[in-house]
């Protein structure tokens, strides 16, 4: 930096400062911190003063609380992607048409797949995208879907379904919480499973596919907790048609729940009934690389009754962020927080498992797993007056989850400390 300003030396450099202001002393510093750590170090100086900003979050369900760099939010605020709500005019949105095309390579690259839209609203309209899509390409009615997908999704996909002759049918959890795909109907359209699933179980996305394509449907895979793509293996190489999902967890704050950025890839065979727009990538007169709409099948653009989806918008800003985010974690950076996740996860479940707390479905999981609570309500009261979040109430979405399980999600934003005084609480 000195060389840069042409200074010569740091004390040439603090030459305009008089010599009587300059202090000699030798600077008692701490060791220097990471950005998290060091966020969190303010935190706790800003508690000493008794303003106590939030407690420790367990919540998860579709929704996870990952560390975002400040380089996402000064990034997407670069005047390149300030350009049009939406890209037709491809000679002013070349910042946004490239950023939609590096989301597109990405998660292809995440999923295995060969082609991706230009994200969608969110994981629920995704699924439901999806199931539309395998429901254009086999040309059939029937949509089988795990009981382990999220309620909410579930919800959006009979909306999507209901009004246009689409049947939905449940597979159902098997005792270690995995789908059991057993019994799917020879007249599926497809076969829709979730990983890891509601429960937080991994589920075994190639026996599904096989499941599926044994009855000549497609295999979706569905994934809400999207940092485990980067550890698990991809729907693509499993067997799946289509995987789609959310990418909140990537540079995505949590915002009360919205708005996030869905994803939806496929083969490439499938291109012309994937919904939205696609991205390519070409030359332009003078020889430059360019960026042009390649692809959209919505009404706006072709006869009515050949469009494949009424989506109008890629959430251009929350794909934006997802794009950064990914970019500045890099490849083997995002396999270590993946790690990370499953060695929090790994850790919570024997500390539970050490307080007698029994986690009652065996299955693998990622970040986020069931432990039955007795007076879990009451705990949770008293937990919620403390400022912590401990988790997610599986009574809320039914009584068959359970009166007293509790789905808990540990992040890297957890400390070993916060899950120690979790479960002592929580087994008190």
């Amino acid at each position: 930096m000195l060389a840069r300003i042409g200074a010569s030396s740091f004390d040439a450099l603090l030459e305009s400062v008089p010599a009587t202001l300059r202090s000699r002393a030798e600077l008692k510093l701490s060791p220097a911190l990471d950005e998290r750590s060091l966020l969190r170090h303010f935190s706790a100086a800003v508690a000493e003063n008794g303003t106590v900003l939030s407690g420790p979050s367990f919540l998860g369900a579709g929704a996870y609380h990952h560390f975002i760099p400040a380089a996402v939010d000064a990034l997407a605020s670069r005047g390149e992607f300030m350009t049009a709500y939406t890209p037709y005019q491809a000679e002013i949105s070349q910042g946004t048409l490239q950023m939609i095309f590096e989301f597109q390579t990405l998660v292809c690259q995440l999923t295995g797949m060969e082609v991706a839209n230009a994200s969608l609203y969110d994981g629920a309209s995704a699924v439901a995208e999806a199931a539309l899509m395998a429901a254009r390409v086999t040309r059939r009615t029937r949509l089988c879907v795990s009981a382990g997908l999220h309620p909410h999704w579930r919800e959006v996909l009979r909306t999507y379904t209901e009004g246009v002759g689409l049947a939905l049918e449940t597979l159902p959890l098997d005792a270690s919480g995995r789908t059991d795909c057993a019994k799917v109907p020879a007249d599926a359209a497809a076969v829709i499973v979730q990983s890891p699933n509601f429960l937080g179980a991994i589920e075994d996305l190639g026996a599904a596919a096989k499941a599926a394509h044994a009855a000549g449907a497609l295999a979706i895979s569905a994934t809400a907790e999207a940092l485990s793509l980067a550890l698990l293996r991809s729907p693509g190489e499993l067997g799946c048609d289509i995987a789609c999902g959310e990418a909140q967890s990537f540079g995505l704050p949590l915002s009360f729940g919205g708005p996030y950025a869905g994803f939806l890839a496929t083969r490439e065979k499938h291109v012309r009934q994937l919904p939205g727009r696609l991205i390519g990538e070409t030359v332009d007169t003078e020889g430059q690389r360019a960026f042009v709409m390649t692809l959209t099948t919505r009404e706006q653009h072709i006869r009515r009754e050949k469009a494949t989806s009424n989506i109008c918008t890629n959430q251009g800003l929350c794909a934006l962020r997802v794009t950064i985010w990914l970019a500045l974690i890099g490849k083997r950076g995002i396999r270590r927080l993946a790690e990370i996740n499953v060695a929090q996860s790994t850790y919570a479940r024997r500390a539970f498992a050490r307080a007698k707390l029994a986690l009652p479905y065996a299955a693998p999981v990622f970040n986020e797993f069931v432990v039955t609570v007795p007076g879990l309500a009451r705990k949770l009261e008293r937990l919620g007056a403390q400022g912590v979040q401990p988790g997610v109430p599986l009574a809320r979405y039914g009584a068959p989850l359970g009166e007293d399980r509790l789905l808990v999600c540990t992040t890297e934003m957890n400390t070993r400390a916060e899950i120690d005084a979790l479960v002592q609480e929580l087994a008190a």
